[in-house]
C-alpha cells in the first residue's frame, strides 16, 4: 500500500494520517495535505483502494462520482481499517513527536477515521460528514481519543436524525464535539462544484486546526 507523505519546512510539531474520499489521493487530498503541513505537521495519505485498484483517482464530475462510487462498492470495510490503522503505526514511526499522529478524514475516511480511532490509538480523531458513522456509535465507548465530527445539515447523504444521534450518543462524554455547518455533502471539497461551501469550509477549518493545535502538537 502506497502512503504519500507530505513534510513541513521545519521540525514537524506533530502528525496527521489524511484519509481520502472515494475520489482517492487526487488534487483535492492533496491540497487538504499541502494545508496540513504549511501548517507544521508531517501528513500521510494512505491509498486506501489499494488492494484492487491502486492509484485510483477520478475527478468530480456526474461520471467521476459514478465511477468512484462503483470502486467504493468493491471496498473490504474491515481490510480497509486494518491498512489504514497500519499506515497509522507507520506515520508515527516516521514522526518525531512525542504524540501519536491524529487521524483525519473526509466522506470515506471520515467513516474510516472514526473506525481507526476504536481500533487503533491516534491522539485524536476528525471525522468529516462520514455517512457510516451514525450507524457506528456502539463504537463509542472503544475510542479513547478526543473527537471532532463535521457535518452539514443540509447532507443529502445523511439524514439530520442520524446526526442528531452522534450528539445525543456522545453527550455528557468528555472530548467529544460535534459539529454542524450550514452546508451540504463534501463542503470542504473546493474540487467539486457540486458540494464545496466556502464559507462552511472555512469556518470547519478553523475549528480543526483549533482542535489537532490542542491534541495532536507535541
Amino acid at each position: 500500500m502506497s502512503l504519500f507523505v507530505w513534510e513541513p519546512e521545519d521540525p514537524a510539531m506533530g502528525s496527521v494520517l489524511l484519509i481520502q474520499e472515494i475520489f482517492g489521493v487526487g488534487p483535492y487530498i492533496r491540497a487538504v495535505a499541502e494545508r496540513l503541513a504549511a501548517a507544521g505537521y508531517l501528513v500521510g495519505a494512505p491509498d486506501v483502494f489499494w488492494r484492487f485498484a491502486p492509484n485510483w483517482q477520478s475527478d468530480h464530475s456526474e461520471a467521476g462520482l459514478g465511477a468512484s462510487i462503483e470502486k467504493v462498492q468493491q471496498l473490504d470495510f474491515a481490510l480497509a481499517t486494518a491498512d489504514c490503522t497500519a499506515a497509522l503505526t507507520a506515520l508515527g514511526g516516521d514522526s518525531d513527536s512525542q504524540r501519536a499522529p491524529a487521524v483525519l478524514g473526509f466522506c470515506l475516511g471520515g467513516t474510516l477515521a472514526w473506525a481507526i480511532a476504536a481500533a487503533a490509538q491516534p491522539s485524536c480523531c476528525v471525522s468529516y460528514y462520514g455517512s457510516g458513522v451514525p450507524a457506528m456509535m456502539d463504537l463509542l465507548e472503544s475510542v479513547s481519543c478526543p473527537t471532532l465530527f463535521h457535518f452539514g445539515n443540509n447532507d443529502a447523504f445523511i439524514p439530520n436524525e442520524g446526526v442528531e444521534a452522534i450528539g445525543a450518543a456522545i453527550a455528557g462524554h468528555d472530548g467529544f464535539i460535534l459539529n454542524v455547518e450550514n452546508a451540504g455533502h463534501a463542503f470542504d471539497n473546493h474540487e467539486s462544484d457540486m458540494f464545496w461551501n466556502e464559507s462552511a469550509s472555512k469556518a470547519a477549518w478553523a475549528k480543526t486546526m483549533s482542535f489537532l493545535g490542542e491534541r495532536a502538537t507535541r
